[in-house]
Formats: C-alpha cells, structure tokens, sequence
C-alpha cells in the first residue's frame, strides 16, 4: 500500500517540485515502508500454525491382517495366532485343512497389525497411507504382500480397507551364524494402501460459530488473538471462551462463505508468548532453552570426580633352583580418585539466552552437566524458568 501510494505521488512530483524534494519524500517514503515491515514482522507466527479449528481432526483406525509371500522370514511355530488365522481363511475359501495332529509350519507368512489415520473429511474412494507392524516373531517383511485388512476406528465399525505389497526400509539377511540387519525391517508401509469405505459425518458450521483452539495454552497470546481477529473484523465479535479457546460467530457475510472467513482468520499473523522452559532429554543428553529464560546472580563452582579402577594379572613363580613354593595367578589391582579444580565462578544477573549459554560454556560443562547444573539453580530459586524432563 505505501509503496503504491508513493508511485502516484512521485509521478505528481515529477512534474511539481524540485530534486531535492523528491529524494525528501523518498527518504520519509522508505522509512514508512520500514515501519510497515517491521510491524508485520513483529506478529511472528500465522495463526494456522499455532492454532487448530475445533472438529477439524483425524480419527485413528487400526486392523488385523497377513503379510504373505515373505522369503522364510515370517513368524515360527511358536506364534499359533497366525496358524490359526491361517487356516479360517483358508477354510472361509473352500480349503479344510485336516493336519491329523500335526502342526503347521509356514515361515513366509506374518500376523501384523495395520494402522492408519482417517483425515478430515475424507469421503469414500479416497486413499490413505498406512503402516505394518509385526506381531509376532517374523525377521523381516520385506517383499510381503498385505492381504485384504478391513480397519476399524473406536467404535467398532470398519471406515477402511488395506491391501497392498509392502515396502520396507531396511533388511535382514542371516547365514549360518552370521546375520546383518539394516533398519527395522520388521514395520513397513504402504503409500496409498487403504481404501476409505465410509466417511465420518460431521457438520463444522451448524452451530453457526467457530471455535479456534491454541496448541498450546497461554491466556497472554490468547488475548492477542483476540485482539488481533477484532482488529482484522473491524468490530468485537471474537471472545475468549478460556486460555485456549475463542469463539467468532458467523454473521452476516461471513456466515455466506464460511470456508473463506475460515481461510483468512488462518493468516493472521500473531505475536505467541510462551513460559520460560529448559527441555532435558537425560537419555541423550540434549537441553533445549527458550528465549524467555533468565538466571539470577549466583556463584557457582562445578567440579568432576573421577575414580579409575585398574586391574592386572600376572604369574608369580618362585626362584629358579628353588624348592620351595608354587607358582600362582595374582591379581593387582590400582584405584586412582582424581577431581578437576573448578572455583566459584559468577553467572546470572538476569542476563539474556545468549549470555547464559555463554556464562554455562566458559564453565566447560557437558551437556550432561548442564543438567546437574539447571536442577541445582531451580533448587537454589535462580532459575527464571520450568524443567521439563523427556
């Protein structure tokens, strides 16, 4: 819009002022742009990123089923769910198998579970992706064709139906005592394997209102949205309904094309505030901070006691030419304790992310010792912010 309005003006200027006028308001041009920008910047995220349409969601389905034609790495005689379902179909087919006592053994064969989720407002005829996992003791489903598997959601009634060859992201390959497995070749998937049978029915604007849910919930970023959607509508129609949820009636021209009032509440830029956390994942060492994270001035000293047990064996023989004693196994042993000189050092004083990481760094702390370190401060009041452990 600036940028418009100053080609029109400059072409008045052309003809009505002088140089040095127009690299004036060219000047003031770029400087309103900037501020402009720079308050659009500001909003941060969309508010289709942070935020979902409540009923807008899938619905999880799931099934029994067989993968056949697997090269002697399906599941062993110790799994009889897959004999057993092996035999109803093919009894179901005009096959009545008569073992007279004995027990069935097909290694190309697999019970797996399949599983899916159904999208919103999927209709019949539209494909879906899904994915196998085994149930037994199968090695590999590599090169397994999925037969025929009706999936059914939490209810109880069948929504889908899969079939299909299955692809596998890795291999097993064993030999003798050797064996080489890439990946995990015992889940795989199949891109478009299920069919959708039924469709879920579900009137999204029959109550004539919508209701935006936060991901995550936060009462400051959601009085912005409301702010912001007021703001956009030109009148107070949006209201906080909690710290997670707004509701925006459809009236007048909006309630006329709901699917586009939907499409541009979806990009509305939103400044989102969110609680000071560090993130510790104690299995893999990773620390995850926000920008929001603050320390206080403490001091502190962080040391590292490390003891080392060596042991060695050795052969004690007597002398030679001598008759007395026998020759014996003994082991020595060596322990050595050893702690790193570490003095008090001065971190904190409200200080930024940046500088904390910094401060945390010069201590030459591992990650793992970050951990220690970040539970010590919270203990000791210091830590502006909320340990989550993964």
């Amino acid at each position: 819009m600036v940028w418009k309005i100053g080609k029109q003006v400059m072409a008045i200027l052309n003809k009505e002022v002088t140089s040095y006028d127009r690299g004036v308001f060219v000047a003031v041009t770029l400087f309103l742009f900037f501020c402009f920008g720079f308050v659009q910047i500001a909003y941060g995220a969309r508010l289709k990123d942070i935020a979902d349409v409540e009923g807008v969601r899938g619905n999880q389905l799931f099934g029994y089923g067989l993968v056949i034609g697997l090269n002697g790495t399906g599941d062993g005689i110790q799994i009889p769910f897959t004999v057993s379902t092996l035999s109803n179909l093919l009894e179901r087919e005009g096959l009545n198998l008569n073992t007279a006592g004995q027990q069935i053994q097909v290694k190309n064969v697999a019970s797996v579970m399949v599983t899916a989720t159904l999208p919103p407002f999927s209709r019949p005829g539209s494909r879906l992706d899904i994915t196998i996992s085994s149930l037994g003791d199968a090695k590999s489903l590599q090169g397994g064709t999925l037969l025929m598997t009706p999936l059914k959601g939490a209810d109880g009634n069948t929504y889908a139906v899969a079939q299909g060859a299955v692809t596998v992201g890795g291999f097993s390959v064993a030999s003798g005592g050797d064996a080489a497995i890439r990946n995990h070749p015992t889940v795989g998937q199949i891109v478009r394997g299920a069919t959708v049978e039924r469709s879920i029915p579900f009137d999204l604007f029959q109550s004539q209102r919508i209701r935006i849910v936060l991901r995550t919930t936060d009462f400051t970023t959601m009085t912005r949205v409301v702010e912001r959607i007021n703001t956009q509508l030109g009148r107070p129609l949006a209201v906080a309904v909690d710290g997670a949820s707004v509701e925006i009636p459809l009236v007048d021209e909006y309630r006329i094309d709901p699917i586009g009032f939907v499409s541009k509440l979806e990009q509305l830029d939103v400044h989102t505030d969110l609680p000071a956390t560090v993130v510790v994942n104690e299995k893999t060492g990773t620390i995850v901070m926000g920008e929001n994270v603050t320390l206080s001035t403490v001091a502190l000293a962080h040391g590292n006691l490390s003891i080392a047990i060596r042991s060695e064996t050795q052969v004690s023989q007597p002398e030679a030419l001598s008759e007395q004693g026998d020759t014996a196994i003994v082991t020595n042993t060596d322990v050595t304790v050893g702690e790193e000189q570490s003095g008090l050092s001065i971190v904190g004083g409200e200080v930024t992310l940046g500088e904390l990481v910094g401060a945390l760094n010069a201590l030459g702390a591992t990650p793992r010792d970050l951990i220690s370190i970040f539970s010590a401060l919270q203990q000791a009041g210091a830590l502006k912010a909320d340990i989550k452990v993964m």
